[in-house]
């Protein structure tokens, strides 16, 4: 702790902090995320990481480890199992999506009448629902992004948007689309 502290005074002098780990400590950070299987190009990523663990801990007033190379090579075995853990449930989330997406997908024939049903059904709406319902289904906007761009209150965007998603259930279910 003294050496980092010591290290960290003398940076500060020259407004520039020392590096925590030396290259050989660099080195094997680097080979621990490589054997742990983290890809070449986050392994900068990985070692960056470590150096800003170390250096959150001396911040912290935590006492510094005895030997900074292994604790070193401990976090990034550790860093090595989160980035698969993240990894799998990317994986995992990928897989639901695509899942979604055969589903949700009907043919070319549907689309189209379904595409059309919508825009008839849009043309009927009034247009502060047509409004409302463009926005935050098509523009993708939050409820209080709504609020905010037409300078109404939320509760209106919310009972605008209740009204015409009904409508539009209703005429979907109508045209026997849906």
């Amino acid at each position: 702790m003294a050496v980092l502290r010591g290290k960290a005074r003398r940076g500060q002098g020259d407004g520039v902090l020392d590096d925590p780990l030396d290259a050989a400590q660099e080195r094997r950070v680097r080979a621990v995320l490589a054997l742990g299987g983290v890809p070449q190009a986050d392994l900068p990523d990985g070692v960056q990481q470590v150096r800003l663990r170390l250096l959150e801990r001396t911040a912290s007033g935590r006492e510094a480890p005895r030997d900074v190379s292994a604790w070193a090579a401990v976090v990034a075995s550790n860093l090595a199992m989160d980035w698969h853990r993240a990894r799998r449930r990317q994986d995992r989330l990928g897989e639901r999506l695509a899942a979604l997406r055969q589903v949700e997908h009907p043919s070319g024939e549907d689309t189209s009448l379904l595409s059309l049903a919508v825009a008839q059904g849009l043309d009927e709406l009034p247009d502060a629902q047509r409004q409302v319902l463009v926005l935050r289904f098509y523009a993708d906007l939050p409820v209080r992004g709504i609020a905010e761009e037409l300078g109404i209150p939320e509760g209106t965007v919310k009972s605008r948007l209740h009204t015409a998603v009904r409508a539009m259930r209703a005429r979907l279910h109508e045209d026997e689309v849906v």
